[in-house]
């Protein structure tokens, strides 16, 4: 396929056509993963739980995500890379440019950024000066702690309210993207269609965009055994992990993945 770019995710959102998006860390899987379609490839700070084994994605480095970001490019053909910044690599203004410019040297075409209304400042200046943006809202990973845990957000009317008052807001600060964790499927179907800019969504319903999972959860491999309700392992009945990404790209594009059973209700 030709070269992904946000043109292109564009265009798909608004031919109703769904993007598939998986997390990648190497160069190995960033080429499975072209060859089975996928559109996107996130090089998630994820990776501080699924490869480095740690509790949470706290531990993630920018210079761990630097060269997982370079070994996926070098893997890379097609897909558009979105890198993570990972936890307090964004905190201030100044450490929110050189992080970036760290992510794009090693080869991302975009960043992703966790959190809500006070990122819009920082993704107007990265849009300034040729970064483009994806704003990741809902659950975030980076502030569990604060979240008091893994929990969907969004469910009482207030937050539900000022979550979509936020995604407006970040568009028109110059997100270029927006992701929904753990977000009831009726709100994250209200953010897509609010917003021009493509919505990716996980554990977020089938309205959205697109999809997104972790890589090693839809192939069935997990540390912990603990398995999201909002995961599908895609092995399941196929002979080959290649089968299982193709079947991924299909069930999404399809809309027949997720289904009701993985998402979440207010």
């Amino acid at each position: 396929m030709p070269a992904i770019t946000l043109t292109t995710l564009q265009s798909l959102k608004q031919k109703g056509e769904k993007i598939t998006m998986l997390t990648c860390y190497d160069a190995t899987f960033a080429h499975a993963c072209n060859e089975a379609g996928v559109e996107v490839l996130l090089v998630g700070d994820s990776l501080g739980m699924v490869l480095q084994g740690h509790d949470s994605t706290l531990p993630v480095t920018t210079a761990e995500m630097a060269y997982h970001t370079a070994c996926v490019k070098r893997g890379n053909s097609d897909a558009l890379i979105l890198a993570d910044l990972p936890f307090m690599a964004n905190a201030t203004l100044e450490q929110t440019m050189t992080n970036s410019a760290m992510l794009m040297q090693a080869g991302a075409h975009m960043v992703k950024v966790e959190g809500q209304l006070w990122l819009a400042e920082s993704i107007r200046l990265l849009a300034e000066r040729g970064v483009p943006v994806c704003a990741h809202m809902g659950l975030t990973p980076q502030a569990v702690n604060i979240l008091g845990g893994y929990k969907v957000q969004g469910r009482n009317e207030n937050q539900a309210r000022q979550m979509r008052a936020d995604a407006i807001s970040l568009e028109q600060a110059g997100a270029a993207m927006l992701l929904l964790e753990c977000v009831p499927s009726e709100l994250a179907a209200e953010i897509s269609q609010a917003v021009k800019i493509p919505v990716i969504g996980i554990g977020a319903g089938n309205a959205t965009d697109g999809q997104v999972l972790v890589l090693h959860d839809m192939l069935g491999l997990s540390i912990t055994g603990r398995v999201p309700k909002f995961v599908k392992n895609f092995m399941l009945g196929q002979d080959s992990i290649q089968s299982a990404l193709k079947a991924y790209v299909n069930e999404v594009k399809a809309t027949t993945f997720p289904g009701i059973e993985h998402g979440f209700s207010a």
